[in-house]
C-alpha cells in the first residue's frame, strides 16, 4: 500500500484539475472573443474599440476576484483557543465524555464563544485540538479548522471562508458580468453565422461555440450568486442555511443577524468605496462575531428587585444583550454600573434596580 503522504500528495495534485479546467476556458474565451470575433469578425473599428475596452475591464476583475479567491489561505482560530499542554494530556487520559467537558468548559471560561454543539456542549476538534470559535468547522479537504467556514469550493480548491468569503462573492459578480457581456455582445454574429448572413470562416465555430458556453455558465452562475447574496443579506454561512447554529438557549437561524445594512457591511466593510474591489474590507478577526440574542440566556446577569423585608424577592431575568453589548467585532466597549433609587410616592418601598449600560 502506497503511504499516506503520496495518496495525500496526489490527491492535492487532482483537486487541481476543475481550476486549471477553468482556467483553460477563460484562455480559450479571451482568444475567440478578442482575436475571431473582435479582429476577424467585427467590420467597424468603433465598435471593436468599445467591445475591447469593456472586454479587458471584465476581464481584469474576474481575474482579480479569481485569483485572490484562490490563493488566499484560510484563516485558522488563533493560539488562545488551544488548550494549555496540561489541560491537553488531562482531556486525552480522560475516558468519561462528562469529564473532557469539564475540561473544555473550564478552558472556554474567558473565550468569546457564543454557540454549542447540540447537545449544548463546548465545540472542539479532536483533529485540530482547538476549541473552535463561533461560526468556525473543520474542512476535510484541508485538513484545518476554518474561521466562518461557508462551503470548500472545488473550483477555486480552496475553503470560502472568513478570509476570502468577499473575494468570492465578487469572483462570482464578475464571472457573471464576464459571461453577461460575452453573450450579449455575440449574439448578433452568432444569428448571423447561424444564418448564413456571414461567410464561413475559421471564427465560425469560436463564435457559436463562445455564445453557447457564455449562456451556460450565465444559467449557473446566476443562480449561485443569487443565493449567496441571499446569505449574505441574512449573515448566514452555507453551513448555517442547512443547520441553524445553536446557542446557549437553543438553535436560532437569525443569530448572527443585525438587520440588512449591517449584514452587508459586516462582508464588504464599512467604505462603500472598497466594495467592488477584491481586496479585504471585512469586519472583524474572524474570532469573534455579533450576535442578535433572540431569546433570553439563563448564563446572562439578572436584574433583582428588592421590596421590603415581608414581601418575596424576585430575580428577573435580564433582557437579551443587545447587539452592541455582544462583543461587538472586537471593538473597545465598556460598561458603568448605573444605580436608580426609585421610590413610590408613600415611601413605603424603596426598589433598587441595577443595570449596565453603554457609555
Amino acid at each position: 500500500m502506497a503511504p499516506t503522504h503520496v495518496l495525500r500528495c496526489c490527491q492535492r495534485g487532482l483537486a487541481w484539475i476543475p481550476v486549471i479546467f477553468i482556467a483553460l476556458v477563460v484562455c480559450w474565451s479571451y482568444y475567440a472573443y478578442v482575436v475571431e470575433l473582435c479582429i476577424f469578425t467585427i467590420p467597424s473599428i468603433a465598435e471593436k474599440i468599445i467591445y475591447m475596452v469593456f472586454f479587458h475591464l471584465s476581464f481584469v476583475m474576474f481575474v482579480w476576484s479569481y485569483w485572490k479567491t484562490i490563493f488566499t489561505r484560510p484563516a485558522n482560530p488563533s493560539k488562545e483557543f488551544c488548550l494549555p499542554k496540561a489541560e491537553k494530556e488531562q482531556y486525552v487520559k480522560e475516558e468519561r465524555p462528562e469529564s473532557q467537558q469539564e475540561i473544555l468548559w473550564r478552558a472556554a471560561a474567558n473565550l468569546p464563544l457564543y454557540t454549542r454543539t447540540g447537545a449544548g456542549a463546548i465545540r472542539y476538534c479532536d483533529r485540530c485540538q482547538v476549541i473552535k470559535p463561533d461560526r468556525c468547522h473543520h474542512c476535510s479537504a484541508c485538513d484545518m479548522c476554518v474561521l466562518k467556514m461557508d462551503h470548500h469550493c472545488p473550483w477555486v480548491n480552496n475553503c470560502v471562508g472568513f478570509s476570502n468569503y468577499k473575494f468570492f462573492i465578487l469572483f462570482l459578480c464578475y464571472s457573471l458580468v464576464y459571461c453577461l457581456f460575452i453573450a450579449a455582445t455575440v449574439l448578433q454574429y452568432f444569428i448571423k453565422f447561424w444564418t448564413n448572413e456571414l461567410p464561413d470562416t475559421h471564427a465560425k465555430f469560436h463564435v457559436l461555440f463562445l455564445f453557447f458556453v457564455a449562456a451556460m455558465f450565465c444559467i449557473s452562475i446566476l443562480s449561485l450568486f443569487s443565493y449567496h447574496l441571499w446569505l449574505v443579506g441574512k449573515n448566514r454561512s452555507t453551513i448555517e442555511a442547512f443547520r441553524a447554529p445553536v446557542f446557549r438557549t437553543g438553535s436560532d437561524k437569525n443569530g448572527f443577524s443585525l438587520g440588512f445594512g449591517k449584514n452587508i457591511a459586516h462582508v464588504f466593510g464599512d467604505q462603500k468605496k472598497f466594495w467592488l474591489l477584491p481586496i479585504f474590507t471585512s469586519q472583524g478577526d474572524g474570532l469573534k462575531f455579533p450576535s442578535r440574542l433572540v431569546n433570553i440566556d439563563p448564563e446572562q446577569p439578572t436584574v433583582s428587585l428588592q421590596p421590603e423585608a415581608n414581601k418575596s424577592i424576585e430575580d428577573v431575568p435580564a433582557s437579551p444583550l443587545s447587539e452592541s453589548q455582544n462583543h461587538l467585532l472586537g471593538n473597545e466597549q465598556h460598561a458603568n454600573n448605573v444605580t436608580e433609587h426609585l421610590e413610590n410616592d408613600t415611601g413605603s418601598e424603596t426598589i433598587t434596580i441595577i443595570m449596565e449600560r453603554e457609555s
